[in-house]
């Protein structure tokens, strides 16, 4: 357990960098205004988890603690955004439509809100 836990904590320590270093990059390489760099993390995060987890489970080219490792540290750490498209994909594929909504709209309306409750909390006045 512990050295699984080292290498969730190395791979993260990465995905974090990686983050950081494509973000700001694709960030200065683009028009300001818009969080391009932000975008550009979620939509490479999307597609490393779908072609990890496609070949993990259609062509077992991944053991399941290398899938672990970096499903969850690496591409954890990158974007949780990825999480939140796998997880609504699995709820559409057993065709369960409400949830899948209430997952995207629910985390993005929810997490609006307690950003905003957050920051409301430490005004001055």
């Amino acid at each position: 357990m512990g050295q699984k836990l080292l290498w969730l904590a190395l791979a993260g320590a990465c995905g974090t960098l990686a983050r950081y270093g494509l973000g700001g990059w694709v960030q200065r390489v683009t028009s300001p205004g818009f969080p391009w760099g932000t975008l550009a993390v979620n939509i490479t995060g999307c597609f490393l988890f779908g072609l990890t987890w496609a070949l993990a489970q259609q062509r077992l080219a991944i053991a399941p603690e290398v899938r672990t490792i970096v499903l969850v540290g690496f591409l954890g750490a990158f974007t949780t955004f990825s999480s939140l498209v796998f997880e609504t994909e699995q709820l559409m594929a057993r065709s369960e439509w409400v949830r899948a909504a209430l997952n995207v709209f629910g985390s993005l309306a929810a997490g609006l809100a307690a950003y905003l409750a957050g920051a409301w909390l430490v005004r001055p006045g």
